[in-house]
């Protein structure tokens, strides 16, 4: 790759990169308007909006590896102060993200103004989520058969939880970075990216079907992740460093070839009739449980967007 070119900056994508010397490929992401947007239909606090963005940048870093076409989500589930936590992107990158949690327990626990420092991190899942699961869902809609992998939260962070997945796979030899950051002062934008190297081949592998290692192979696969490693997390977050530069940065020695880059944009699947449709799922006798001043009024867990139906639009729901 040619280092020397002028490219502009470029933000919200997947770029697709190939190692081709190292028998590697893979994903580098960045998130900064699209992140801004989703966490700023929520008044989560720091700590809160920090693990959402986590679980973003890894959706998007990990989506490309199932080769769907739908819908792929990425939801941890836990017993800590954080219940539900879920990320998905679609086909065409559309994503979304919401947070379930305890505000009560979050103040009790005196992290609600830790603010954005990278210590908040160093123990987001044993601190936020507690014990629980984290479930990567491949859904390609109703004539598909979904897929769906779930993993122990057993580690630190959520790219250690996405580590211990790839560990028990059989198709699957990666590793991940993620990088979470927020400007200091003015308008505390939050940014976030993520790189990802992925084997390519694991015929060499010894323990698969009795092959023998492959030395020069195992060397190549290892020299990738130091080199994916060395990454920090300023150069994953700066938006001033373009992709294409990072990457030659990082593997410009061994030679790195960079693909048409996806775009990222938030967009939020709630519709008048999708929930319309939910709203009928229940008796009619139970909406009334949720009037109030003679009016049910539903809000989107993601975007936030509110939906009001008086009793007459109820009840013409039910109207054959």
């Amino acid at each position: 790759m040619d280092d020397t070119r002028a490219v502009p900056a470029t933000d919200d994508l997947v770029q697709p990169f190939q190692l081709d010397t190292l028998a590697a490929r893979g994903r580098l992401v960045r998130l900064g308007p699209v992140l801004d947007r989703i966490l700023g239909y929520h008044d989560y606090p720091p700590p809160v909006a920090r693990l959402l963005a986590e679980a973003l940048v890894l959706a998007a870093v990990m989506s490309d590896v199932f080769k769907y076409d739908g819908i792929f989500t990425l939801q941890a589930k836990g017993d800590g102060l954080i219940r539900l936590l879920v990320a998905d992107v679609t086909t065409d990158g559309g994503m979304r993200g919401y947070v379930q949690f305890d505000r009560d327990r979050l103040a009790a626990l005196a992290i609600a103004d830790a603010g954005a420092d990278a210590g908040d991190a160093e123990a987001s899942v044993p601190r936020l989520l507690g014990s629980g699961y984290l479930a990567f869902t491949v859904d390609q809609g109703a004539e598909m058969e979904r897929y769906q992998g779930i993993v122990d939260l057993d580690g630190a962070t959520l790219a250690d939880c996405a580590h211990r997945y790839f560990r028990q796979s059989q198709q699957l030899e990666a590793v991940v970075k993620l990088a979470v950051a927020r400007a200091q002062g003015g308008d505390g934008r939050w940014r976030a990216g993520a790189i990802m190297v992925q084997r390519i081949g694991r015929q060499g592998i010894q323990g698969i079907a009795g092959a023998p290692v492959d030395e020069e192979a195992e060397d190549g696969w290892r020299r990738a992740v130091i080199l994916m490693g060395s990454a920090t997390t300023a150069e994953l977050a700066d938006l001033a460093l373009h992709p294409h530069r990072l990457l030659y940065r990082l593997f410009h020695e061994d030679g790195v070839r960079v693909f048409d880059p996806a775009l990222l944009r938030m967009e939020c699947r709630c519709t008048p009739e999708r929930v319309r449709t939910m709203l009928r799922s229940f008796p009619r006798r139970e909406l009334d449980e949720f009037l109030i001043d003679d009016a049910l009024e539903v809000t989107c867990e993601f975007c936030s967007q509110k939906y009001r139906f008086d009793v007459a639009t109820l009840d013409g729901l039910y109207c054959v």
